[in-house]
């Protein structure tokens, strides 16, 4: 059995800064914003949290349960993507 990781190195699609972020365990994040740009990070379109989207390591969930990618790792629940 692995490990669940924790830390992800989240990186900007903006301006391209990359920073280490600890993932929460209980929820998913969907928003981040850039320490640098201050752009908002959201997830893209099929991915559950901005970790999944812009991190090095997936989120916890997806990390125990590769199938929970399909349809969302968080309680199906999703944000706006707008």
């Amino acid at each position: 059995m692995n490990a669940t990781t924790l830390e992800s190195l989240l990186t900007c699609p903006q301006c391209g800064f990359a920073t280490l972020a600890t993932m929460p365990t209980d929820s998913c994040q969907f928003f981040y914003e850039c320490e640098q740009c201050k752009t908002v990070l959201r997830p893209l379109p099929g991915d559950c949290c901005v970790f999944c989207s812009y991190g090095s390591v997936p989120c916890p969930p997806v990390q125990a349960s590769p199938s929970a990618t399909a349809g969302g790792c968080c309680s199906g629940a999703r944000p706006p993507l707008t």
